[in-house]
């Protein structure tokens, strides 16, 4: 099994923000793979199932607000008796450009209190994780404030392709592994050259 977790906040507040990105792409993977979100109370989380590459993917968008999905996530690996490493988590980083993505084998939570929460919960780094660019702007109220508030029009176009692009990496990772998503897909912006990505 595999389990794809998207971070973000729940409630329409939230939503079209750059703390929600990690949300979008497992929305858009769920989409493609027409698997349906149900609400599970055991988990607080939403949670869906699909037949993909020949295995189970599970996607879950944990409801407990962003500081605490590791409650979630490690809940539900534990359930499915799975490992860290069948773990992959999506998120934002402030620390990248809009559009850009990276994608790392394990590591620290680079201050995302989301990850710092999956790491404590999990007492493991050993996780992939799919992060995001929102980039930080000079918004008064600072990082906190640049990640709740609303994308504007033109940066939520960037940020919904961003999504997509994010999403095939996820796809990739799931059907072809580390190492190809990662040479496929790391640094990669949505407007780049393409022409390898997966089908």
């Amino acid at each position: 099994m595999k389990l794809i977790a998207g971070l973000g906040n729940p409630g329409a507040d939230y939503a079209n923000t750059p703390h929600n990105v990690g949300f979008d792409v497992v929305d858009l993977v769920a989409a493609r793979l027409d698997a349906a979100w149900k609400n599970s109370s055991g988990f607080n989380a939403l949670v869906a199932r699909a037949a993909f590459a020949k295995s189970t993917l599970w996607l879950i968008k944990p409801q407990t607000y962003m500081n605490l999905s590791g409650t979630s996530v490690a809940a539900m690996l534990r359930y499915y008796r799975g490992a860290p490493q069948d773990l992959i988590v999506v998120s934002d980083d402030a620390d990248l450009a809009l559009g850009r993505l990276r994608i790392r084998a394990a590591g620290g939570s680079g201050g995302h209190l989301g990850l710092a929460s999956i790491i404590g919960e999990l007492g493991s780094e050993e996780f992939p994780r799919v992060r995001l660019g929102v980039g930080r702007t000079m918004r008064e109220g600072g990082l906190k404030s640049h990640v709740l508030g609303k994308f504007d029009p033109a940066r939520q176009i960037l940020a919904e392709r961003m999504a997509t692009l994010a999403a095939d990496a996820v796809q990739c990772l799931v059907t072809k592994g580390l190492d190809e998503a990662m040479n496929r897909y790391n640094g990669l912006r949505y407007d780049e050259d393409q022409s390898e990505r997966p089908q």
